[in-house]
């Protein structure tokens, strides 16, 4: 296969034949399936990669999110991080995720408006979440029921359809907090509440999860901007597992309420959107200052695990944690000092100045302080990744759209490497040994 001239290419040579080949480099890829045309015979299926995890395989091209993880970088669209942190809100994030640029001030306010139409979820929806148990988790509960809006919007396998996939976008945006508060609420053996259209993004979360019959609670402003701003910081993080996932259900062509079950199902691992829960865990487990040290020595000796801290793409500070330590600091100050924070901060400083944690790079990561937010604000730990839910579903739902729009993706089917028995004849039961 010959390059085109003036392209970058590799040269590769096969020992096993001698023979040599030569592909196109493009954006520092290599097409995986252009290495099919090293064989060793005519009848040979070609070459493959192995490559478990995806560790170094793009599976797509995307206009999204970018990350570089060496130095911490992470910004939606070309904007970094922490100015859409600073000032933007979640639905202008959103908006920004799904249309590829920030809205005027005219199209925010009527994307806000859009979606506070489609806030109110159906019955039937509600009768689903209240027949579960009440101490069924509710990621579970959320995976169900939004699983189960594509039976009430039958119109939605038009997935060719442009209007209809963005109506289908809003609606999950719209109606994700709800079914989130329902579930929530099931626990408590509370009301369902409604949601109210006229407030906000997050102050209408706050109101459906806290709000009771005949009592209304009056957020602090500064509570409804931190729970804004971890929506932001979660809205999207390029191919992680539950993205990934949400790409290969909907390359079936199957509605966008399976595909982002199916993100909700991903994100409910405590290797994803668990994390953040098993931070708090681990401060419980220490409990006072005092057992610190110890604590420390188990992880060098790898009898304890340092949870909150590393991160599979980045090699430095996690961009977002730095904003969200700053935005705890913020919420405690309304809420009180949890605890819990005196031995967070302890544990950070260690790891930024001990050399067993700086030689691996053990730098905080976004999870180390949004559990604590989290429990300020009087969510049991279970609700944590329910919220990572609620932030991430634009992001889901960006990458869904922008792969039902490229050329070059079909339905994900990854190749195997077959390491079983070759051909053998059935044995009758009486003679099997």
């Amino acid at each position: 296969m010959a390059a085109k001239k003036g392209q970058d290419t590799i040269t590769v040579t096969d020992n096993r034949t001698g023979k040599t080949y030569e592909f196109p480099i493009a954006d520092g890829t290599i097409k995986a399936t252009d290495l099919r045309t090293i064989k060793v015979s005519d009848d040979d299926f070609g070459l493959m990669t192995y490559d478990p995890a995806f560790m170094n395989t793009a599976s797509c091209k995307s206009e999204i999110t970018f990350i570089d993880g060496d130095v911490g970088i992470l910004r939606y669209r070309g904007y970094p991080i922490d100015q859409l942190a600073e000032k933007s809100s979640f639905l202008e994030v959103a908006y920004l995720l799904i249309h590829g640029e920030l809205p005027t001030k005219t199209e925010l306010a009527e994307w806000q408006e859009w979606v506070n139409a489609h806030v109110f979820v159906d019955e039937s929806i509600r009768d689903v979440i209240g027949s579960f148990r009440h101490d069924a988790h509710p990621m579970a509960v959320l995976q169900a029921a939004i699983g189960g809006l594509s039976t009430l919007y039958p119109e939605s396998k038009e997935t060719g359809d442009k209007d209809q996939r963005m109506k289908d976008m809003v609606r999950l945006i719209a109606k994700t907090p709800t079914i989130g508060a329902w579930a929530f609420r099931n626990n408590l053996g509370r009301a369902m509440l409604n949601p109210d259209p006229s407030m906000s993004y997050a102050e209408n979360i706050l109101h459906m999860f806290f709000d009771q019959s005949g009592i209304e609670y009056n957020f602090d402003p500064k509570i409804i901007r931190a729970l804004d701003v971890l929506l932001i910081l979660h809205a999207d993080h390029e191919q992680n597992c539950s993205t990934s996932s949400v790409r290969a259900v909907g390359s079936s062509e199957t509605d966008v309420f399976q595909a982002a079950s199916a993100g909700v199902a991903a994100l409910y691992g405590p290797l994803h959107g668990g994390a953040n829960e098993a931070v708090l865990k681990m401060l419980r487990r220490i409990g006072t200052m005092e057992n610190i040290p110890a604590f420390i020595e188990g992880v060098k000796k790898r009898e304890e695990l340092l949870m909150g801290f590393g991160h599979r793409v980045y090699k430095n500070y996690d961009p977002r944690a730095t904003i969200v330590h700053k935005t705890a600091h913020e919420v405690f100050e309304i809420t009180g000092v949890n605890p819990l924070l005196e031995i967070a901060v302890e544990l950070e400083r260690i790891a930024l100045e001990d050399d067993f944690f700086v030689s691996r790079k053990l730098y905080p990561n976004v999870d180390f302080y949004s559990g604590l937010i989290y429990e300020a604000l009087q969510l049991p730990a279970e609700m944590f990744t329910v919220m990572f839910a609620m932030g991430r579903m634009p992001g889901w739902l960006a990458q869904w759209n922008e792969m039902l729009d490229d050329k070059d993706q079909k339905i994900a089917r990854p190749r195997q490497i077959y390491t079983g028995h070759d051909e053998r004849n059935y044995v009758p039961i009486t003679k099997r040994k």
